[in-house]
């Protein structure tokens, strides 16, 4: 048969890059039975095999036909660290000279692990590590499923686990490198996988994801697949925000309550979560944070309040204790549920705005952050040094 001669490589597919309607679709193009893709996924995502010859149950002349036009690969692991409190960070190879980042953070009640879903950044915040290094292109599905694919089997394999529903990944949060919703194409097709049963079987709590405030973006993820959201806000008001994080000269602040007002609708808590990146003399201040509570009053919302963590060049300071206690003092006073995350991995460098990776920047975004900080006060201007 046509089917069983060997494809060129151009011409085989990974299969990570598709969610479990991907499979059935692609198996059916070439005379496979629903059943068969749904033995097939189950194999990938919940068994975490990427050899078709161990795949046992599925009939030989399938397995042929799979080695012939088809396989199975997540990005290579470049480098591992792994930090005094368990938290690891993986460097994945995604090609081309671009690496990004993924960590693991174990505890008590769950593992969750973070993923990129970029090369880089373009939304050019002010305080991120990733965006100091610029944007090269978007992730694939493959590369996003991939960070999760590789991650729980290799947890799995050290902790001699060997019963697929034994999952040391409980919780995947869209939290690395990257803006997840500028990457729709790729991000909603890996949620899928993510939450369906014959794939990894996690809850939509259980799945977050982080936008830098994306307005229409938000509608459409709702719409296709509504999983937690956590919302980037870092500012009381839009010009402090339109400062340090760009995207708010587009989405302002009253189009992202309403857009967050719109996706509680359909979410899978009754409650939005707002990040706010505490920076020492720039957005700590209990003013601040009583603007904060008038900002989102007509929004059900908890605080993840997040101390700043300096990295080379971010000429940013990290916030007194006094004042980040003081901060959520206000605000939970105020009947706001306010925690204080506490900083896990910052000696691998894999806390919050810390990963980097390693992005062949396309966008001259060291330039543009120079000015950015120029503009702001936060290094003097061009001849004042």
């Amino acid at each position: 048969m046509a089917e069983l001669e060997n494809a060129s490589a151009s011409e085989r597919v990974n299969l990570l890059d598709f969610d479990l309607e991907g499979i059935r679709s692609w198996c059916a193009e070439h005379g496979e039975k629903p059943f068969r893709a749904t033995q097939l996924a189950r194999w990938i995502h919940r068994f975490c095999v990427d050899d078709f010859d161990a795949m046992t149950n599925l009939a030989k002349s399938f397995r042929a036909k799979l080695k012939n036009l088809a396989y199975i690969k997540a990005p290579e692991v470049i480098t591992e660290r792994r930090s005094a409190d368990g938290t690891r960070k993986w460097l994945f190879d995604v090609g081309a000279g671009n690496a990004v980042e993924a960590v693991f953070i174990p505890e008590d009640d769950r593992g969750t692990l973070c993923i990129s879903t970029q090369a880089g950044c373009a939304m050019g915040c002010l305080f991120c590590s990733t965006g100091k290094q610029g944007f090269n292109r978007n992730l694939k599905t493959s590369e996003i499923v991939g960070q999760l694919w590789w991650a729980e089997r290799e947890l799995r394999r050290e902790a001699g686990v060997t019963d697929p529903n034994d999952r040391i990944i409980s919780n995947v949060v869209l939290m690395g490198m990257g803006e997840p919703l500028q990457n729709l194409s790729a991000v909603i097709p890996a949620l899928k996988t993510f939450l369906d049963d014959n794939g990894y079987g996690l809850s939509r709590r259980r799945v977050t994801v982080s936008t830098s405030g994306l307005v229409n973006q938000i509608d459409k993820l709702g719409a296709e697949v509504p999983v937690a959201l956590a919302v980037s806000l870092h500012a009381p008001d839009d010009e402090l925000r339109d400062k340090i994080m760009p995207v708010n000269r587009k989405h302002p602040l009253a189009d992202l309550m309403a857009a967050c007002r719109r996706y509680l609708r359909v979410a899978p808590r009754d409650f939005i979560t707002f990040e706010y990146l505490l920076l020492g003399g720039v957005n700590d201040s209990p003013e601040q944070a009583r603007a904060l509570i008038r900002l989102v009053r007509s929004v059900p919302c908890k605080f993840n309040l997040i101390p700043f963590n300096p990295f080379p060049d971010s000429d940013l300071k990290q916030p007194r204790r006094e004042d980040v206690l003081a901060f959520a003092k206000i605000l939970n006073d105020a009947g706001i549920v306010t925690t204080v995350r506490k900083t896990r991995g910052d000696d691998i460098a894999a806390a919050c705005g810390q990963l980097a990776g390693e992005v062949k920047d396309k966008t001259r975004r060291a330039e543009r952050l120079l000015a950015q900080k120029r503009a702001f006060g936060i290094v003097p201007a061009a001849g004042q040094e």
